[in-house]
């Protein structure tokens, strides 16, 4: 009778992490991104190895991982502007058609034997631009597809959940992908896996929650965005912590080709197994966040999750045993992914709705903006003192930003108890 009752308990509480599917259009969204977010992870292994076989340089591995996201630091403000503004599900279709093309571009380079360094950096740098505009979009597209704030705490963690699982699958298919019929073939499978997000962004009906707002001069309204994320203390902390833990945390993924290659002494598998443990701790992260209830305890979680990713960055960053390190970037995949769902959590949890699309376009460009500018400096760095302690350096610095956020943590749950 026992044993029968904790099942149920267990089964309860599996369903509560899931509750956000109850809403047909979010179902729809989330099955359709089941697809395409393998295809993209498939993809971003591929290239990294392409990357680095190409050219053996660490530095332009940070190059493109610059160029990849530098559009966001100045596109995304003025996108979430228009997220305030425009129909979020029709651009969501234009944003990932333009996604499917590069991708499919990047299919014939590749198989036609063309590919250079400057054509990856080209679409690289229009994929971020696409991006740029995606996120905010999507972000604020959450609460139109869930219909109502009860669930939209449990869809950020979904969509993060789903993220994640993708990170971890993806990367681990992608590494046989690779040595089996090339990185071609994986830029074709993320190009194909495109049309399951527009469909299902195509199929759902929704009911636009700023049909008639704000249509006067973007300027003014881009400038009361910010002014009332940067007056609003608790938004404020929050936006200034992921500013910190983009630039120097973030940018490890993009050296991971180097772990994976020179110190661990591996090839695209271990490169695939590095980037699948990273995810799966990432999955175990967003998955915690889907499971708890209420917001009073986020801004302690947190600081949990901010200490586990910058600890174990330090301790990957220092480690040269294969399996040792497959276990750290776990760790550390699951503080870095699980801190970001959180602060995503916090700010659209607290924000006005009439301001959404610009407070968490300025979140995403806390990170997404930042983070080239970390890689960049970081692959600038690197050849000097070695991409180890570059990275043990970046790991301390998240480290002494949470120690600093949690003076500012009982001004925030002040905000959000209340």
């Amino acid at each position: 009778m026992f044993r029968y009752l904790d099942i149920n308990s267990y089964l309860h509480k599996v369903g509560f992490a899931f509750r956000a599917l109850q809403s047909p259009s979010f179902r729809l969204f989330f099955y359709g991104q089941t697809v395409s977010l393998l295809g993209t992870f498939i993809q971003n292994l591929a290239l990294g190895w392409l990357i680095y076989r190409l050219t053996d340089s660490p530095f332009l591995l940070g190059v493109v991982g610059f160029t990849g996201q530098i559009p966001s630091l100045v596109l995304t403000p003025f996108a979430g502007v228009f997220a305030d503004r425009l129909n979020r599900r029709k651009v969501l279709v234009v944003t990932q058609t333009i996604s499917m093309v590069m991708a499919l571009l990047l299919t014939f380079l590749v198989f036609s034997g063309r590919i250079a360094i400057w054509h990856i950096i080209a679409i690289s740098v229009v994929n971020g631009m696409s991006l740029a505009f995606d996120t905010p979009f999507r972000h604020a597209f959450l609460l139109e597809m869930v219909g109502g704030k009860d669930l939209l705490q449990n869809a950020i963690a979904l969509n993060s959940t789903l993220i994640n699982s993708a990170r971890f699958i993806g990367p681990t298919l992608g590494g046989f992908l690779i040595a089996w019929l090339g990185e071609g073939y994986c830029f074709l499978i993320n190009g194909i896996s495109f049309l399951a997000v527009i469909a299902s962004l195509l199929s759902m009906k929704v009911v636009p929650l700023n049909r008639g707002r704000h249509r006067g001069s973007v300027v003014r309204d881009l400038l009361e965005g910010f002014r009332y994320s940067f007056n609003f203390k608790p938004i404020r902390y929050l936006l200034y912590f992921v500013v910190v833990m983009g630039f120097f945390g973030l940018p490890f993924q993009v050296f991971l080709p180097v772990f994976a290659k020179d110190i661990l002494q591996g090839n695209s598998q271990m490169l695939g197994y590095l980037t699948g443990s990273m995810g799966a701790g990432a999955l175990m992260g967003a998955f915690y966040l889907a499971s708890r209830k209420g917001m009073c305890s986020i801004p302690r979680v947190i600081l949990f999750t901010s200490v586990t990713a910058g600890v174990g960055l330090v301790a990957f960053s220092l480690s040269t045993n294969p399996m040792l390190s497959v276990v750290l970037v776990f760790f550390t995949g699951f503080g870095m992914i699980a801190q970001f769902a959180a602060v995503n959590t916090l700010i659209q949890h607290i924000v006005d709705e009439d301001k959404r699309g610009r407070v968490v376009a300025l979140y995403g460009m806390s990170f997404m903006g930042i983070t080239p500018i970390g890689s960049l400096l970081l692959g600038g760095i690197a050849p000097w003192v070695g991409v180890p302690f570059t990275l043990v350096g970046a790991g301390l610095c998240c480290l002494l930003a949470t120690f600093t956020f949690a003076k500012r943590v009982p001004i925030i749950q002040k905000e959000v108890c209340q």
